[in-house]
């Protein structure tokens, strides 16, 4: 049984390998989603059938109660609360994670790692390492939750000596480990639980609204090497690869995102170092800046229907109008007519990595017409029309031409470069990250107020 279990255990990772593979590309998404449902049916099926299961009620009992509640969050959310439920599933896998040590460290023969008041260094050390990840993933993520959802402002919190405080939190951790590995004291590995949880609310709180797609595929890192280390002390080695493959795949993402940003991986980790200035500046540049030419529905189709070229920018404001079914049926009208029709995605774009990604597969739009920010950048200097929905801080100059912004340094889309730009936004309010967009102010902008979905219908029944 032991050589079988491992067997399928292998079968399962590769799935998992698989699955992360497909999920690389909205073409082969489906796929690997579906690696990934086989590779847990197999790893949760295996597990149920090792000797060491005796009694099966409370896991059965277990499983219903959250397949049951997961099944219903699935069917009643909305695409728009995506990023938010994920943050909350996130603090979940964090707080099981400190769970599953307090069990280990409270019933140590159970886990074969030793007896209580005796447990193997080794253990200990794993158990306190996934106590404490598991700890600053669930508070962060229950903080990155509140933010998404708007129950605190998406502004750095910020206040004096932040940093120092971490840092000495950081050093408290570290030497409540090492008491725990020589005393085997239980008040060691509560005030590592306290200490986390207050780690994970000071490393979230001062970071800004729009960092918050870092944030996100950081704590996914986090779940997963808080996952790995329980697995040590549960001596699965399930678990250590599928939660090391998390915990890699999610810091990968998470570098990858910042470079996109011209952020430093160190400052997201560190809990938005730099923060401070960033705060600061958040308040600069509200002073008027010029004219904002207001257009229509009908000058946007007349105009678009005679280009050659348009450039859609999908942002979170298409999200929560749900308007990418009226968007992907303007692209099509203006393709009738003979129009170049792109989709321009910013890796940061929405609230989380891949949201615009899963909006526009959800519109059934080709995958072929859509392309990343260093893909479809330059061609933005010889479009007609750059047609902005609900995209702010992605698109705003200000990333470019203004020291003091607390986007500065981050790569957006030059849509400013296309010779007409049209911007729907129900008004002039700042952005997530809360900076003023310079590029309402330019002369080839023309705004179109108004619900994003609606006004999105009105340009197609002007198209026809």
């Amino acid at each position: 049984m032991e050589t079988l279990s491992a067997l399928l255990y292998l079968v399962a990772s590769v799935c998992f390998i698989m699955a992360l593979r497909g999920l690389s590309s909205p073409e082969t998404s489906r796929q690997g989603n579906l690696y990934g449902m086989v590779g847990m049916t197999i790893a949760i099926l295996t597990t149920l059938a090792l000797p060491i299961v005796q009694s099966y009620w409370m896991i059965v009992l277990g499983i219903a109660i959250g397949g049951g509640i997961g099944y219903v969050i699935a069917k009643k959310i909305e695409m728009t609360a995506l990023p938010q439920l994920v943050a909350a599933f996130h603090s979940l896998v964090g707080l099981a994670a400190v769970f599953v040590a307090l069990s280990a460290f409270y019933s140590p023969e159970a886990y074969g790692i030793g007896v209580p008041g005796a447990i193997a260094k080794g253990s200990l050390v794993e158990m306190a390492l996934g106590t404490a990840i598991g700890a600053i993933t669930f508070t962060g993520s229950i903080v990155a939750f509140a933010k998404l959802q708007g129950l605190v402002t998406g502004k750095p919190l910020v206040f004096p000596f932040q940093h120092h405080l971490n840092a000495a939190l950081g050093v408290l951790t570290i030497l409540l480990i090492l008491w725990l590995v020589q005393s085997n004291s239980s008040a060691a590995l509560w005030l590592i639980v306290g200490v986390s949880l207050a780690l994970g609310f000071l490393l979230i709180l001062p970071i800004g609204g729009a960092d918050m797609p870092v944030v996100i595929s950081m704590l996914n890192s986090y779940s997963g090497w808080a996952a790995a280390g329980i697995g040590f002390t549960l001596q699965n080695n399930l678990l250590i690869i599928t939660g090391a493959l998390v915990g890699s795949s999610g810091a990968i993402l998470s570098y990858i995102m910042c470079k996109g940003m011209n952020r430093s991986i160190f400052n997201v980790i560190l809990g938005g170092f730099g923060g401070e200035s960033a705060a600061a500046a958040a308040g600069v540049g509200g002073a008027e800046r010029g004219t904002v030419k207001a257009g229509s529905p009908e000058d946007a189709a007349y105009i678009m229907k005679n280009a050659q070229s348009v450039i859609i920018v999908p942002g979170y404001g298409m999200a929560v109008a749900q308007a990418q079914h009226a968007l992907r049926e303007m692209a099509d009208l203006l393709k009738k007519e003979g129009v170049d029709v792109k989709y321009a995605i910013h890796p940061v774009a929405g609230r989380m990595p891949g949201h615009m990604n899963v909006l526009l597969a959800e519109a059934n739009v080709p995958y072929d017409e859509v392309f990343e920010l260093e893909d479809i950048n330059r061609d933005f200097g010889t479009a007609d029309v750059a047609f902005v929905i609900g995209a702010n801080d992605v698109t705003n100059p200000a990333a470019k031409t203004d020291p003091q912004s607390p986007i500065y340094g981050m790569p957006i889309l030059d849509v400013e470069k296309a010779k007409t730009v049209f911007f729907i936004k129900r008004g002039m309010a700042a952005g997530y990250a809360g900076v003023e967009n310079e590029l309402f102010f330019r002369p080839n902008t023309m705004m179109l107020f108004g619900d994003a979905k609606k006004v999105t219908e009105e340009v197609v029944k002007a198209t026809e």
